[in-house]
């Protein structure tokens, strides 16, 4: 296969940047695929006109953001896509900041709401009988006032999974993993596990119904209960903005 070369670099300031944004350009313009190898570093480093330590800092940055995958003694390949850096650094970046996790919040609801007119019109028998036996599961939790996170989140994974929307279904794993990962520097537990429980057993029936206005009016009363916990957070931390 014959590869475009990249351009040595035109500027000096904020080389390390510069170098991945080169990077990342000839991984772009060449459609190189995931697992693909790159060229040596000393190629790559005379292709740009820099240092080898200058190009390492490039490549170790595209690391941390899941852009490019450096295996000793092997060399350096493209790296399949992934969230998890951004779930990563969308975690932290949230911190303690309550506003920034609502905001997140909202865009799950929309995307969730917005779409569940479609789940009904894919969805066949099996998929409903997995959300019914993980509402069960949920019960019995919620009746021992135990929180039920893994079945919450295996939940909104089963409500669009007939969709076979892979970038919903990742954008889903965002938002509900970076809500989580929050709890890390936030109280976001749930003070009323048995009427979460109740939401999504409603919402179940519902979808069994067929009944696309009752299913959005459902999903959307139950993102009323999480929006609820986050206030009761920020009343009593008076975090996230709210000084």
């Amino acid at each position: 296969m014959s590869l475009k070369s990249m351009k040595p670099l035109a500027r000096a300031p904020l080389l390390h940047v510069s170098v991945q944004e080169s990077l990342r350009a000839y991984v772009s313009d060449n459609g190189l695929k995931p697992g693909t190898l790159l060229p040596a570093e000393s190629e790559l480093a005379n292709q740009l006109g820099v240092s080898r330590n200058s190009l390492r800092e490039g490549i170790k940055a595209l690391e941390s953001l899941g852009v490019l995958e450096s295996r000793r003694g092997v060399g350096i390949f493209v790296k399949a896509f992934s969230f998890e850096p951004l779930l990563d650094n969308l975690a932290y970046g949230l911190g303690g900041a309550l506003r920034q996790i609502e905001e997140v919040i909202e865009i799950r609801r929309t995307l969730e709401v917005g779409l569940i007119g479609k789940t009904l019109e894919m969805i066949g028998d099996d998929d409903i009988a997995e959300l019914r036996a993980t509402v069960d599961r949920m019960r019995v939790h919620a009746e021992r006032g135990q929180s039920f996170a893994d079945e919450d989140q295996l939940f909104h994974t089963l409500l669009f999974r007939c969709q076979n929307n892979e970038t919903l279904a990742r954008l889903i794993d965002v938002f509900w993993l970076a809500f989580y990962k929050a709890s890390d520097f936030v109280n976001l537990d749930n003070v009323d596990p048995v009427a979460t429980w109740r939401d999504h057993a409603a919402i179940v029936d519902a979808i069994e119904a067929r009944d696309v206005a009752e299913a959005q009016k459902r999903l959307d009363r139950h993102y009323d209960g999480i929006s609820r916990v986050i206030a009761a957070n920020k009343k009593s931390a008076n975090v996230g903005g709210t000084q």
